[in-house]
């Protein structure tokens, strides 16, 4: 098998995402009721026709994104027969990505996966006041001089690589002042195209340890069952099928870097030429072409994209 499921992160959120699948299958619509219903909470409205503001708040974005994609996953399986055993050697997903890749690979049920990131997103929010930390993507910066600027300029505050999700797009975060500060040592150092991003909290940082100890307690208290394909962390960009061992990644996740350049050429080392994104947007599918062109990638968010997809097999 040399094929791939990769489930995308926060940012490929959108007004309107996933309607069209609830409009055209049940199975898609059996998603997201089942979701409202674990959060006690209308998100599939939100989702649908809210507002732009309210869906990109962390702790409606992040279970609003998982939902996408694993109503993606439940049409395939459904409507085509797509088993997953059969179909991938592995799944990945992008920080929060990784949480719908092993609900769709069976360690978690839906609810749990929902409940958890809810809390998820609640704990990274209130783990650093508004205002205190930032991010920022340093653009054509390679993980090694990322990581050097992120040294040099954090002076005893946070500084560091968060995200290293393809060659020349390295994402650091930290302190709002050692962020502007590696902004303005990346323009120093020649890189002049940097990118402070809109996030509401420094992710992948040391800073966000309360968040981590706030997932600690939720993922104890949940059933996980190994993965019927193994998932690649984040963390250490290798496969794991156990569940003990996911537990402790999916916490360290949370203030750990998010290794997908490394995730990805772990994949392809392993004989994978072709990886599907399933969910909202095409972000992960336009790193594949930055990280390795070799790898065929493919984006499925819509009801036309699902059936030719099925097509094709």
């Amino acid at each position: 098998m040399t094929r791939a499921l990769i489930f995308p992160g926060q940012g490929s959120q959108a007004v309107g995402m996933g309607k069209a699948l609830s409009d055209a299958f049940v199975e898609a619509r059996e998603v997201f009721q089942e979701v409202d219903h674990a959060l006690g909470q209308n998100l599939s409205k939100m989702m649908f026709e809210g507002s732009a503001d309210d869906l990109k708040l962390t702790e409606n974005a992040q279970p609003a994104l998982m939902a996408v994609s694993v109503a993606v996953m439940r049409v395939l399986d459904k409507q085509g027969g797509f088993r997953l055993p059969e179909a991938a050697r592995f799944v990945a997903g992008h920080s929060l990505g990784e949480y719908s890749a092993l609900c769709a690979a069976g360690s978690f049920t839906l609810s749990d996966t929902a409940r958890l990131l809810k809390k998820r997103g609640v704990a990274m929010q209130q783990a650093v006041p508004v205002g205190i930390g930032a991010m920022a993507a340093l653009i054509g910066v390679e993980l090694a001089d990322a990581q050097s600027i992120a040294a040099d300029a954090a002076q005893g505050e946070v500084c560091t690589a968060a995200n290293d999700n393809a060659p020349g797009q390295v994402v650091i975060s930290g302190h709002v002042g050692a962020v502007d500060r590696a902004i303005a040592i990346a323009a120093e150092r020649g890189f002049k195209r940097s990118v402070k991003l809109p996030v509401s909290a420094p992710f992948h940082c040391s800073l966000m340890q309360p968040a981590a100890d706030v997932m600690r307690d939720a993922l104890g208290a949940v059933d996980i069952k190994p993965p019927c394909v193994p998932v690649v962390a984040n963390v250490t960009a290798e496969a794991v099928s156990d569940a003990e061992a996911i537990r402790a990644l999916l916490v360290e996740q949370v203030t750990g870097s998010v290794r997908w350049r490394e995730s990805v050429l772990y994949m392809k080392a392993q004989g994978i030429t072709r990886m599907v994104e399933c969910g909202a947007g095409s972000v992960l599918t336009g790193m594949l072409k930055r990280i390795d062109k070799e790898i065929a990638g493919v984006a499925l968010s819509t009801p036309q994209d699902i059936e030719a997809f099925l097509k094709s097999l």
